[in-house]
């Protein structure tokens, strides 16, 4: 089984750009669907992106769409979220995610589809 480890959370400002990664250990990388999700204070879990095992389909929530593309490098078992012209709205604890999924192309948007999960990293944004 794999375990997610989020890294790169901060402070920035509006406006600005910061990238998170995840680095998965213990599996096999490639088998995973690899997803971010953020919660925010009183707020629910919202799905950010997700990015298919190897064929490279993406899925992104619609506050963050045009904004924060996800990528994966097999070769180094990470997936990254590069977050641009970042908003307040946008603080949130980020989670990264695996699911294990049998097509390639699959990149399953709910949760509870998600086995594994990181323990989280910070971002938050002042305006």
């Amino acid at each position: 089984q794999v375990q997610p480890v989020e890294s790169g959370g901060g402070l920035v400002q509006a406006g600005g750009s910061l990238r998170i990664s995840c680095a998965a250990s213990g599996g096999s990388f490639s088998t995973y669907a690899m997803a971010w999700f953020r919660q925010a204070p009183g707020k629910e879990r919202e799905l950010v992106a997700v990015v298919s095992r190897t064929d490279g389909i993406t899925y992104y929530g619609d506050s963050v769409k045009g904004r924060f593309p996800i990528s994966r490098d097999n070769t180094k078992n990470t997936v990254y979220l590069q977050m641009n012209s970042l908003k307040a709205e946008d603080t949130a604890v980020y989670y990264c995610a695996a699911a294990s999924t049998r097509l390639p192309m699959a990149i399953p948007r709910k949760g509870e589809s998600y086995a594994y999960w990181g323990q989280g990293t910070q971002v938050t944004v002042s305006s």
